[in-house]
């Protein structure tokens, strides 16, 4: 399954771009959330942005921020997709695409088919939709926790955007994730990772050999 795309999110160092595009990853996610152990300051994401190789769609994950960090990071590093990973509203999607000019991924938390709901409210306002685990009640991250949902409430259904599956995904399981939905793009974080932030460029490859059955 050659056309699937994945998305390494929480690069935080130039070899990692390097190796995330050696793997044959599509995005490269950048994380600008400081208590991630995945932040970076918008100096270094544009370093990292600037070095990605042409193909390599670069994405800033902003937790609910304000348009002064929006402003900031849009200014100074080359972009091609901003991703809301908080709590905006489908008015304040709306209002981020149409300020910036570039295509808008938003991240829909799911725990149960009563989170379902909000995928088709965001279907009207955004590029493309994330798909992920929603997040415990007292969790300090919104992503990057390496849970995972039931993947039967998102099988084989259809939205009016592309989509992309989230949450505990590793290279072990990507591949039982796709033949279950029919996820056509995909995307990890902690699931390639030797310790929260580091990134392992062997587990990248068998992740994108993993989601593409090689």
């Amino acid at each position: 399954m050659a056309d699937i795309h994945v998305k390494i999110c929480g690069l935080r160092t130039v070899g990692d771009v390097e190796a995330a595009a050696a793997a044959g990853a599509a995005y490269a996610g950048f994380v600008f959330f400081t208590k991630s152990p995945r932040h970076l300051t918008v100096e270094k994401a544009r370093e990292l942005a600037i070095s990605a190789p042409v193909g390599l769609a670069k994405v800033a994950l902003v937790v609910d921020a304000d348009d002064a960090l929006l402003d900031a990071i849009v200014e100074a590093v080359p972009l091609d997709m901003l991703q809301l990973h908080g709590y905006e509203s489908p008015d304040r999607v709306a209002e981020v695409r149409a300020r910036y000019g570039l295509p808008v991924m938003k991240a829909v938390g799911v725990a149960d088919e009563g989170d379902l709901a909000a995928i088709l409210d965001y279907s009207a306002v955004a590029d493309q939709l994330l798909i992920d685990a929603k997040p415990p009640k007292d969790a300090a991250l919104p992503g990057g926790n390496g849970l995972f949902f039931d993947w039967r409430l998102v099988a084989q259904r259809r939205w009016l955007r592309p989509w992309m599956l989230a949450g505990g995904l590793t290279p072990a399981n990507v591949a039982e994730a796709i033949r279950l939905t029919n996820a056509r793009q995909v995307d990890v974080s902690s699931g390639v990772e030797s310790a929260p932030g580091v990134k392992d460029v062997a587990c990248m490859a068998s992740f994108v050999a993993a989601a593409r059955e090689l």
